[in-house]
């Protein structure tokens, strides 16, 4: 798997601190009313409602926050404009970096993260520049050690998962979008702690970086999803177990 998903279970730990929690709140009512008003307000109609209302929940937000994002996004309550924006563009080594935003005020967004990329190695591309390069899928995520490997491995084959990969550290179950939702209930029935679990995008190919590029790398993601309106930032980079736990520390 992706040094992404490394980083993705490292950033969800550190989105535990009080200050990442208020942050977090804002971008995840943002999400939440652009789902809502894209699928409708039942979650059980609206998958992408339903992951981001676990998402909220996860981090403790007040279920009236919930509720007034979703009335914004299906009408019952007045609420800004907000659209979604996909960029893409290439970071240090040649990584290819997908930046998902939700936004008020698109010109604001596109300037911020341009600045972003120009000034820490990267560069902004067209549309459509690095998007094949990805893939929308299911991701589980397991701290390796905490786990019976061969346990969930058996589980994970017979609940139909589309891959088991594992690193040094972590076990990463891949699903299809359509899947995942039914194999992590069937993880939680058996009592099993994952680490993370989100639909997203997964690399079909890596670039394996070392030192400063992989240090640039990772400034870089961290810059951007560091933005209030940024909500996603992908990438293909793969770096070592050991040097991605040198630089996170």
């Amino acid at each position: 798997m992706s040094g992404h998903s490394k980083w993705a279970s490292i950033k969800h730990k550190k989105g535990k601190t009080d200050a990442a929690r208020g942050k977090a709140f804002s971008k995840l009512i943002r999400l939440i009313t652009v789902a809502a008003r894209q699928g409708g307000g039942n979650p059980d109609n609206n998958p992408r409602l339903r992951d981001a209302i676990l998402k909220a929940r996860e981090i403790n937000m007040p279920a009236d926050n919930i509720d007034k994002a979703i009335k914004k996004g299906t009408g019952e309550l007045e609420g800004v404009a907000i659209e979604e924006v996909t960029y893409e563009g290439y970071g240090p080594g040649g990584v290819a970096v997908m930046v998902d935003a939700t936004t008020d005020n698109r010109n604001r967004t596109t300037a911020e993260v341009r600045h972003l990329f120009s000034k820490l190695g990267g560069n902004l591309g067209e549309n459509g520049s690095v998007a094949w390069i990805f893939e929308r899928k299911g991701l589980i995520s397991f701290d390796k050690g905490s786990v019976e490997e061969d346990d969930l491995t058996m589980i994970a084959i017979d609940a139909g998962a589309e891959d088991i990969q594992t690193s040094d550290t972590t076990i990463d179950i891949v699903t299809s979008p359509g899947d995942f939702d039914r194999i992590k209930d069937l993880i939680e029935e058996n009592k099993i702690a994952y680490s993370n679990a989100e639909i997203t995008m997964v690399p079909k190919t890596t670039v394996h970086l070392e030192g400063k590029q992989a240090q640039q790398t990772l400034n870089l993601i961290d810059s951007l999803e560091e933005l209030d309106d940024v909500q996603e930032v992908f990438s293909n980079f793969e770096i070592s177990d050991e040097l991605l736990e040198s630089l996170e520390q």
